[in-house]
């Protein structure tokens, strides 16, 4: 595993995207303070460009670093989560502009435990998750799913977790509003 995630962080530092399994699916990412990283994704998977990214973070001590404001009943509600969950806040800073929303929001779920948070922290930045599909395809929940073309187009594959055969379901999504209320958003 070390090894795959020391080629993973040679490639993120260098620019460019990679496949790897995250907590629930199989993702393509990059570093999300790269523009031109983050726009290759954008290219390979033929996504409209106005669509905003989730980015991972591999602790809850670091979304300070990248949301403006941070409500005190957050780190009460992320401690009482047990399950994936990406949070939509207001106000993000230190990403690259095409992974922020049109409306300046930024969507982050924590990794807390195996390969992706090990990534992430190798890496010391954010990284990109979107599922590892073409837009309107199917999200794939195993290695196996994902399309032999899209494989193609990336510069990096990981090796880690393409064995596994347990399925799991994308994140649920919580927005939080500016007055500090939460929404759900996908459940």
């Amino acid at each position: 595993m070390e090894e795959d995630i020391n080629k993973a962080v040679e490639v993120l530092k260098s620019g460019g995207t990679i496949i790897y399994p995250s907590d629930t699916i199989w993702g393509i990412g990059c570093d999300a303070s790269n523009f031109k990283a983050t726009q290759k994704i954008h290219e390979i998977k033929n996504r409209r460009s106005n669509l905003s990214f989730i980015v991972l973070l591999e602790t809850e001590k670091k979304i300070p670093n990248y949301v403006s404001k941070v409500p005190d009943i957050l780190w009460d509600l992320l401690d009482s989560i047990d399950f994936p969950t990406t949070v939509i806040y207001p106000k993000a800073k230190n990403l690259a502009k095409n992974v922020i929303a049109s409306d300046g929001s930024i969507a982050i779920r924590i990794i807390k435990s195996g390969f992706c948070h090990e990534l992430i922290k190798a890496f010391g930045k954010p990284i990109v998750s979107s599922s590892a599909n073409f837009s309107g395809e199917p999200s794939p929940l195993m290695f196996k799913d994902i399309s032999k073309d899209l494989l193609e187009m990336v510069d990096y594959v990981t090796i880690t977790g393409r064995n596994l055969l347990k399925e799991t379901k994308p994140s649920t999504i919580i927005r939080l509003k500016s007055n500090g209320e939460f929404e759900v958003i996908r459940d």
